[in-house]
């Protein structure tokens, strides 16, 4: 098995670049290729790449977010915030909790349990940033609903969290009230942000030391590839978000070191294959069998995060007067959904066994779902907006 890992990760790369350009036919994103051609040789269809392989894949998924949770935080540049105000985290807290409005407004009308309806709507708020980014970076869209977008997706991972431990808290009450601190509980998703912003601030601030040393693209390409798995390998230890973690760093790079932009590039030409093998790993990870087991919960979770996705992103543009494009396009950039929603549905699943496997085959199904063909909405809402020149 292990002598064959370079040749399954050179078949995921050669696999990957092939479907990206064959779905440019049909003028979709790159990153839906990959995932199609992950999903095509993985073991749930050509059966190419074996389970206990993609299996063994986290670090690559892993060095991806982080890697992507940098680049999202270079784009909380101070000047840039000064500008436009409290816009992008309004309209994040309006997007996640409409989503987990409707999905938990939605389930609890058609008669599903209060428990399982709130712990799914909390993990619908759940945005994933990669695929995002990968959408903006490959049709280097640029206009005032592409940053808004950065920011938001960036403050998606906070948001979701707090309505995950709100969500929690309730559901422990609820099935233990007699031994649970909802105190303990509600406080915990805030200790988490919490320490997890500070530790990146921290780190973000030590890594610009260094940097005025080291002037050679090798040595500081060193030194951020280390700093960027120094800060996922202290997320995972303290239990923290690596998403906040590796994104405060980066945000805090940006606005200390004029050596920034440099950063930036050189991790820009390392980060393609790498986020090539984590959309194709992802792909090899859809389970198409399951798609019939979710029912009629997972038709209206899919549906109903899309609505409140949409109206809330919409309505947080309204409220805090942005372009029209924003009004009309922002929500729908916002539908792909992944590893942050799987990590969480793997919670939910364990706090109330009962229901551990609907909650786990509707959110993998919506994975599924969203991952395909979020990229491709993202791209008509950016085009839309006009914030795409076609080639």
């Amino acid at each position: 098995m292990e002598g064959n890992i370079l040749f399954y990760l050179a078949l995921i790369l050669f696999t990957g670049i092939c479907f990206g350009r064959l779905v440019k036919l049909a003028k979709l994103p790159n990153v839906t290729g990959y995932l199609i051609g992950g999903l095509v040789i993985g073991p749930y269809c050509l059966k190419i790449l074996p389970a206990d392989f993609v299996e063994q894949m986290n670090l690559v998924s892993e060095m991806a977010l982080a890697f992507i949770a940098f680049s999202i935080g270079s784009e909380f540049k101070l000047t840039y915030l000064k500008k436009v105000g409290l816009t992008p985290i309004i309209i994040a807290v309006f997007e996640a909790f409409f989503a987990v409005g409707m999905v938990t407004a939605v389930l609890a009308a058609f008669g599903f349990d209060l428990e399982l309806a709130l712990l799914l709507g909390a993990i619908a708020s759940a945005t994933a940033p990669a695929a995002t980014i990968m959408v903006v970076r490959q049709y280097k869209a640029k206009g005032p609903v592409t940053e808004t977008l950065l920011s938001v997706v960036a403050l998606d991972d906070a948001a979701a969290l707090i309505a995950f431990g709100f969500a929690m808290a309730a559901v422990n009450t609820m099935q233990h009230p007699e031994n649970v601190s909802l105190a303990f509980s509600l406080l915990s998703p805030v200790w988490e942000i919490a320490a997890s912003l500070a530790l990146g601030f921290l780190l973000g601030i030590i890594f610009t030391i260094p940097l005025r040393f080291f002037k050679k693209d090798s040595n500081r390409l060193i030194l951020t590839i280390g700093f960027v798995f120094l800060g996922s390998a202290v997320a995972d230890w303290l239990g923290l978000s690596a998403l906040l973690l590796c994104m405060c760093m980066g945000a805090m790079v940006v606005n200390r070191s004029k050596d920034a932009p440099a950063i930036l590039r050189l991790v820009d030409s390392i980060t393609p294959p790498i986020f090539l093998m984590f959309f194709a790993i992802s792909g090899a990870e859809l389970n198409i069998t399951i798609l019939p087991t979710i029912g009629l919960v997972g038709v209206l979770y899919v549906i109903s995060r899309v609505a409140g996705k949409i109206l809330g992103a919409s309505l947080g543009a309204v409220v805090m007067k942005a372009p029209d494009t924003v009004k009309k396009y922002i929500g729908f950039t916002l539908i792909p959904q992944a590893g942050v929603a799987i990590g969480l549905s793997l919670i939910a699943s364990q706090t109330i066994p009962a229901y551990g496997q609907t909650i786990r085959a509707v959110v993998l199904c919506a994975t599924m779902i969203y991952e395909l063909i979020g990229p491709a909405i993202t791209k008509v809402g950016l085009s839309k907006a006009g914030e795409i020149k076609e080639a």
